[in-house]
């Protein structure tokens, strides 16, 4: 089939530019009658050599320390914004702006206002837009989101999303930009719990209210020597204040009616990306943990009480998994949702209308973490404000 060439920046090439990267070019493997075929075209990064190495380790034709110059490169036209948080509203906008169509992580900015910004700059210029939602993505979410559609849990009653790590539980990890308000926003209310009010919206739908609590277990951590990347340690630094949160918890009331709780925590001793939802029904249940990604377990008839529950291996017939593997209980990877991503990405920009995760989104999930915060503060419920 033939494609149209995309030429695609990057902004920002620590892991998560990387991992855009690396889906830019598996894409069409996966996906090989995608309409679009894109190019690597220019990165910028303002760690020094970081992005010659990336355009020499991936191809791209051209490398910046001023993301500013892919912005208004005229061969580029989709961006993907993988900076740190603060940045987001800023080189979204300007992208956006540009008439460039932009694929951004979550959260973007640090509050709602900062996502609504983006998406209104998209809007007015008429571009299409990708947000970093890639659990959503899971054949086995996507399998469980059509399950609950079907009524084969009945009506839902209750749920349980959780996303816990251990990726800040070391009392050496370096004090980054993550763990300054002003440039980190809510901590792991925007790092993981953005992640899960997605889901929540996803597989349940809308948040009526909320009432929530955070807290800071690890208070002060040592200053780095350096630029640092990923979650790394500065063992002997000089110890500064961690301003934002290490935990968050939230127990929601659904519009359809259910109850559901809402847990984050980045300093979760022993927990390695225990991210995962427990949804329960009138007549069933289902569970994901996202380090069996492949798998669910289901309880689902006309029992009630004692009725069993059975773990089902996903297949071909669940979500986009047919493209990556040809068989039942063959293992996909983090990776392989963000190439469900990009294609996402590039086939909305073909279409011109939206496919899969978008700024709106963004949006939603950012008005649940603000309502968080808000009733933190409050020590009330509060409605998020969409």
């Amino acid at each position: 089939m033939s494609s149209r060439p995309l030429g695609v920046g990057v902004i920002g090439f620590g892991w998560m530019g990387r991992v855009h990267t690396q889906a830019y070019a598996r894409v069409r493997h996966h996906f090989p009658e995608l309409p679009l075929r894109p190019i690597l075209t220019a990165v910028a990064d303002d760690v020094p050599g970081r992005a010659a190495e990336a355009a020499e380790n991936y191809g791209f034709a051209g490398h910046t320390t001023d993301w500013r110059d892919v912005v208004a490169d005229p061969a580029v036209e989709a961006v993907s914004v993988t900076a740190p948080n603060f940045l987001h509203r800023e080189i979204g906008t300007a992208v956006a702006r540009a008439g460039k169509h932009l694929w951004i992580e979550k959260p973007v900015g640090l509050t709602r206002d900062d996502a609504a910004a983006v998406a209104e700059a998209a809007a007015a210029a008429d571009v299409r837009t990708a947000v970093g939602f890639n659990y959503r993505h899971a054949p086995a979410v996507v399998q469980a989101r059509e399950m609950i559609a079907a009524g084969e849990l009945g009506t839902v009653t209750h749920a349980r999303v959780r996303f816990f790590s251990d990726y800040a539980a070391h009392p050496d990890g370096a004090l980054s930009w993550r763990f300054d308000r002003a440039r980190g926003g809510n901590g792991v209310l925007g790092d993981l719990a953005s992640h899960a009010a997605d889901l929540v919206w996803f597989l349940l739908g809308d948040i009526a209210s909320l009432v929530a609590d955070t807290a800071v277990f690890v208070p002060e951590r040592p200053r780095p020597a350096g630029a640092t990347s990923g979650h790394s340690r500065a063992t002997g630094g000089e110890r500064g204040p961690v301003e934002n949160e290490d935990y968050a918890s939230a127990q929601l009331r659904l519009v359809s009616g259910a109850r559901a709780t809402l847990e984050a925590s980045r300093v979760a001793v022993g927990e390695q990306n225990a991210y995962g939802f427990e949804i329960h029904g009138t007549a069933g249940a289902v569970t994901w943990d996202f380090r069996r990604m492949n798998e669910l377990v289901v309880g689902r008839g006309t029992a009630y009480q004692d009725q069993p529950m059975s773990t089902v291996f996903v297949g071909p017939g669940a979500g986009d998994y047919a493209a990556f593997q040809p068989g039942s209980a063959s293992a996909m990877g983090y990776d392989d949702l963000k190439v469900i991503e990009a294609r996402n990405f590039l086939q909305s920009v073909h279409d011109a209308r939206p496919v899969g995760a978008t700024i709106v989104d963004a949006v939603r999930s950012a008005a649940v973490l603000d309502a968080m915060v808000e009733s933190v503060n409050s020590g009330a419920w509060t409605a998020p404000r969409m």
